[in-house]
């Protein structure tokens, strides 16, 4: 069996304890998946998401992401998991005052890596998007389907081991939706990038197997 990236067993997750969002769930997703999960608006897609990077912590159960424990998880612990996780906003989560290269950099700043690997990294991953004409613009100066090529280059910095989507095209016209798309079918292909992406619904011509759970009543199956 493939190595085991995410493993979640009778999984609760809430906002208000004792209110579970997601309720006695139990799923794996391996090395090289690509995964879709779906749901009604409301039916906690995006809080899951949240549980996976460790922004939102465990009300019961257990979850194991990367070979993180994130059960009672302290600070050191998700430092590493977050080394080893890039994530993708349906809004960018750019940041407005700086360059679409220093952007990119960031997260081998936060690990710390040297200007030039930096700099050198943000330029090969730049071109991956066909944006390095853009390195010295800011993302105001972007569209919104630049924007979210910027957002996935800085997901893809630190070579990360998965990559978490949040509606990744939901703000995007079909262009731009196709060109993320393509973005994220070649992580996976080329770089062995085991990818989640949160969605409403799965794009008809994305020619690629995949994985796809649904959410519903707070239960994640996956549908076969």
């Amino acid at each position: 069996m493939d190595k085991i990236i995410v493993h979640a067993q009778n999984l609760h997750l809430s906002y208000k304890k004792g209110e579970p969002v997601i309720k006695n769930s139990s799923f794996s997703i391996h090395k090289n998946d690509f995964v879709f999960i779906t749901g009604k608006s409301g039916s906690g897609k995006s809080t899951l998401i949240r549980s996976l990077y460790g922004e939102l912590p465990l009300e019961k159960g257990s979850l194991n992401v990367c070979g993180i424990d994130l059960q009672n998880v302290g600070k050191q612990k998700l430092n590493v998991l977050r080394k080893h996780i890039g994530v993708i906003f349906q809004d960018y989560k750019l940041i407005k005052e700086w360059t679409v290269e220093k952007n990119v950099m960031l997260p081998l700043m936060i690990a710390g890596y040297s200007k030039n690997v930096c700099t050198m990294q943000a330029h090969k991953l730049l071109k991956h998007v066909k944006l390095l004409h853009k390195a010295d613009k800011y993302p105001l100066e972007l569209s919104g389907g630049e924007q979210q090529r910027i957002a996935i280059a800085r997901a893809l910095a630190h070579n990360p081991l998965l990559i978490l989507a949040d509606e990744p095209t939901g703000n995007l016209d079909e262009y731009s939706s196709e060109v993320i798309w393509d973005l994220l079918k070649g992580a996976h292909h080329h770089l062995g990038t085991t990818i989640v992406i949160v969605t409403h619904k799965i794009p008809s011509t994305l020619g690629i197997n995949y994985r796809h759970y649904f959410l519903d009543g707070g239960v994640i199956n996956e549908v076969s």
